[in-house]
C-alpha cells in the first residue's frame, strides 16, 4: 500500500500509539508511518511525499486531522483518519472508528466523497471551533498533565464557575439583532464537539454553510437539561441557544481565546468566517 501514508501525533492518547502501529504492521507490509512532532513536521512530510502518496491518514484527535486536512484542501489527495483524541468529533461524524482492520479495508477500496471546510480569519477548521466558554476550557485543558474525557470534564466544571460572558457584535446588518452577551459562540462544520456532544445538531458537512451556535449563559438549575439536550442532539429546541446558518459572517468579540478543532489559538477581532465549499476529499 505504497500510495498511503500514516501521520501520527505521538502526543495523542497520552502517547500510547504503539498498539495502533503494531496492529497496522501486522496487517500491512512496511506501511509508510510518520511520527509528527509539530504542524511544521506534518507540512514538511506531506510536501515530501506528495508525488507518491494519494491518501494521507491522520492518526490523532481533531486537531491532528485538521492539520493534515489543511494541506490537502483544494487538491485531489484523499484524507482518512484513525481517532486517538479526547473527543474525536470529526472521526465520529465521518465513520472512522477504532477498528484498524476496517480502516485497512477502506484504504483498499478507495471510495471518497467531498466535504466543506471553514476559514476563520484565514485559519483552517474542519470540525468545530469556538470562542468564549469552550475556548477558555480548551486553554485550561491544554495545561493539564494528561488528557482524556475525565480531565476535560474537570476543566469544564472549573471554568464554568469563574467564566464571564463574552460580548458578540455582528457586522452583518441582518444579524445585528443578535448582538449581546453570550456564554460561547461556536462555528460548526460538523454536528459535534466530540464524545457525541452535538453542539450543532443540524450542521451538514457538504451544504456550503457553517452553523454558528450562540449559547447564552444559563442558571445552574438548567445545566442538567442543557447537557441532556447536548448529548441527545436536541439543542435546536433549547431556549438558551440560537443558530445562524451561512457561508460567510463577520463579527467582533471581546475575547481572543479561541480553539480551532480543539487546538488553542489566539484570534483578534474583527473575525471573518467563510466556508470553503467542497474542498476536501475524504475516504468513506
Amino acid at each position: 500500500m505504497e500510495h498511503v501514508a500514516f501521520v501520527i501525533n505521538p502526543f495523542s492518547k497520552d502517547g500510547k500509539y504503539q498498539n495502533f502501529v503494531s496492529e497496522l504492521r501486522s496487517l500491512l507490509h512496511e506501511p509508510k508511518i510518520f511520527i509528527s512532532r509539530s504542524k511544521e513536521d506534518t507540512q514538511d512530510f506531506i510536501r515530501q511525499q506528495w508525488q507518491k502518496t494519494d491518501i494521507f491518514v491522520a492518526v490523532g484527535g481533531d486537531g491532528t486531522i485538521s492539520s493534515v486536512a489543511a494541506q490537502l484542501a483544494g487538491t485531489h489527495k484523499i484524507l482518512a483518519a484513525y481517532p486517538m483524541g479526547s473527543g474525536n468529533g470529526f472521526a465520529r461524524e465521518n465513520g472512522f472508528g477504532k477498528d484498524v482492520k476496517a480502516l485497512v479495508r477502506k484504504l483498499e477500496n478507495v471510495q471518497s466523497k467531498t466535504i466543506d471546510a471553514i476559514k476563520i480569519n484565514g485559519i483552517f477548521s474542519i470540525n468545530v471551533s469556538g470562542v468564549g466558554f469552550d475556548g477558555a476550557v480548551a486553554h485550561s485543558f491544554e495545561k493539564t498533565v494528561s488528557r482524556g474525557f475525565f480531565n476535560y470534564i474537570l476543566a469544564t466544571v472549573k471554568t464554568f464557575f469563574r467564566f464571564k460572558d463574552i460580548q458578540v457584535d455582528f457586522l452583518n446588518r441582518n444579524y445585528q439583532k443578535l448582538n449581546g452577551k453570550y456564554l460561547m459562540l461556536n462555528i460548526a462544520n460538523t454536528r459535534q464537539f466530540g464524545n457525541n456532544a452535538f453542539i450543532a445538531p443540524h450542521a451538514k458537512l457538504d451544504d456550503g454553510k457553517a452553523d454558528i451556535a450562540l449559547v447564552r449563559k444559563f442558571p445552574l438549575y438548567a445545566a442538567p437539561g442543557f447537557a441532556l439536550d447536548l448529548f441527545r442532539g436536541k439543542l435546536g429546541g433549547n431556549p438558551y441557544v440560537q443558530y445562524i446558518s451561512d457561508s460567510a459572517v463577520t463579527f467582533e468579540v471581546d475575547s481572543d481565546q479561541w480553539h480551532i478543532d480543539g487546538d488553542v489559538v489566539s484570534i483578534k477581532s474583527p473575525v471573518h468566517m467563510e466556508v470553503w465549499s467542497q474542498c476536501i476529499r475524504i475516504l468513506k
